[in-house]
């Protein structure tokens, strides 16, 4: 059993199948063959694992390259499309029939329900019996050319044991007789996924193979072909699968499972990806990862063999983090799209860049930013409960004055605004928040929202006033 040696380039690859979005899944998975590949200086590859047909479709490829796009996870080579790559495989399954590795079968679908039948009555593991592996040589060819329906299995060798020395798993032994005659090209004429995965990490030249522990179960069948065919083994990573919060298989029950979802519920790329590396990996105590530090410090022997457990209230924490360090402009396209669906039209960049600033240290994700300062930019339903309390006739005299002197300054800045609310407050003998509060209220009309500095200066002077004077 040949295997890889180290010192080869390093090439991994992520290998979806287009039979729904980008899961979160997926792409902790895409990331951890992006870091190796790039900690060694390799090349990562995107292949599209698109043999099953029916379920294949355009709209999931390309979500799958958006999702990949998003996430900056740029590949090297591809995506390869496996239905472009028939002739290739076929090519490879009539060297095995050739060489005896594999054969034809011309067993019905009738006939072999009947032989699984009758192992389950007898309580016995199914496995095919090889009936038409039995066959002489001449009865095949008479067959094949009597047009006879027929597919293609694999010859599975009873012998020995199958070891896989899996870079997370550890050593896993699998015993050669458990192992099924695979079909590896169908009777319609296509190959079937575990072959043309062999073939495809062979001729791509992959090294390492990091994928989910749901594929350990195809592992040893997968290397009985590379060794059918000669080629040399990569080396295995078989990841745990991600747990929602209850422990069970993370699924849409517990909430946004596709990679563009996130997106739509307003987290950034690399908080998501700083979030999925520490979903089974860790570097001492470290959370915060740049991407550079994460490329420089991950490893396979780091990643657990253990479930990780999906925990939304930690990756808002992430979020925020990255929201509250970035500057405006890293946000403002995301924010305006958001505003953008809410009917908001001619946002004014300056303006949204302020916006921004004034939200940063008060939100989680790009949404509650888009919450938070949407007042601004359109018309939003005032909350009258918290207007009647806040603008009461206490209140009415201070948001008088505060029009008056406002109207008179001849520039809104944090500074000019501070030195009329000072005065104010020295005027009626009150702290600040017995001004600000009533103003940021009559400005915003809602409970939360940025504070009546911020709302003076974006709103400008005659909005703010018009706004103020509406409750005189």
């Amino acid at each position: 059993m040949s295997e890889n040696k180290e010192t080869k380039e390093v090439r991994t690859r992520f290998a979806p199948s287009p039979t729904g979005y980008l899961h979160i899944g997926g792409a902790r998975t895409a990331l951890y063959c992006y870091l190796l590949a790039k900690k060694h200086h390799g090349k990562f590859i995107l292949r599209i694992e698109d043999t099953d047909r029916e379920r294949s479709t355009d709209e999931a490829i390309q979500a799958i390259l958006d999702g990949m796009s998003w996430l900056g996870l740029t590949w090297d080579e591809g995506p390869f499309f496996q239905t472009k790559r028939f002739d290739i495989y076929n090519a490879e399954i009539d060297k095995l029939v050739a060489a005896g590795k594999a054969y034809p079968c011309f067993c019905t679908t009738e006939i072999l329900a009947a032989k699984r039948d009758l192992a389950q009555a007898s309580k016995t593991k199914y496995r095919y019996d090889r009936t038409c592996y039995k066959l002489a040589i001449e009865e095949r060819q008479q067959k094949i050319a009597d047009g006879t329906s027929h597919c293609i299995r694999f010859y599975s060798t009873d012998e020995g044991v199958i070891r896989i020395d899996d870079k997370i798993k550890g050593e896993v032994i699998i015993e050669a007789k458990e192992l099924d005659d695979l079909i590896i090209r169908r009777s319609d004429g296509n190959p079937t996924y575990n072959f043309t995965v062999v073939v495809d990490d062979a001729l791509m030249g992959i090294t390492h193979v990091i994928r989910g522990d749901d594929h350990l179960n195809n592992t040893p069948r997968q290397i009985q072909m590379y060794e059918a065919m000669g080629y040399p083994l990569p080396i295995f990573a078989h990841c745990s699968m991600i747990m929602g919060e209850d422990k069970k298989k993370l699924s849409k029950r517990h909430g946004a499972t596709s990679v563009m979802a996130y997106r739509d519920l307003g987290y950034l790329p690399h908080a998501l990806l700083n979030y999925l590396v520490r979903l089974g990996w860790s570097h001492k105590d470290q959370e915060i990862f740049s991407m550079q530090e994460m490329i420089e410090h991950f490893n396979l022997e780091s990643v657990s063999s253990s479930s990780a457990v999906f925990d939304t209230n930690k990756l808002d924490w992430l979020n925020g983090h990255y929201i509250r360090s970035g500057k405006p402009e890293d946000f403002a396209p995301e924010v305006r799209r958001f505003l953008e669906m809410r009917g908001a039209k001619n946002i004014e960049e300056a303006k949204l860049l302020r916006a921004i600033k004034a939200g940063q240290e008060k939100v989680k994700t790009l949404v509650e930013m888009t919450d938070f300062i949407e007042l601004i930019f359109k018309d939003v339903p005032v909350e009258d409960a918290v207007i009647a309390k806040a603008v009461n006739d206490a209140a009415r005299p201070v948001l008088q004055r505060v029009a008056q002197e406002l109207e008179k300054l001849p520039t809104l800045t944090h500074d000019t605004i501070h030195c009329v609310f000072e005065m104010i407050m020295a005027e009626f003998g009150v702290g600040l928040g017995k001004v600000a509060n009533p103003v940021r209220v009559a400005l915003s009309g809602k409970q939360i929202s940025p504070g009546a500095y911020d709302l003076i200066e974006l709103f400008g002077k005659e909005e703010s006033l018009k706004r103020l004077r509406r409750y005189l």
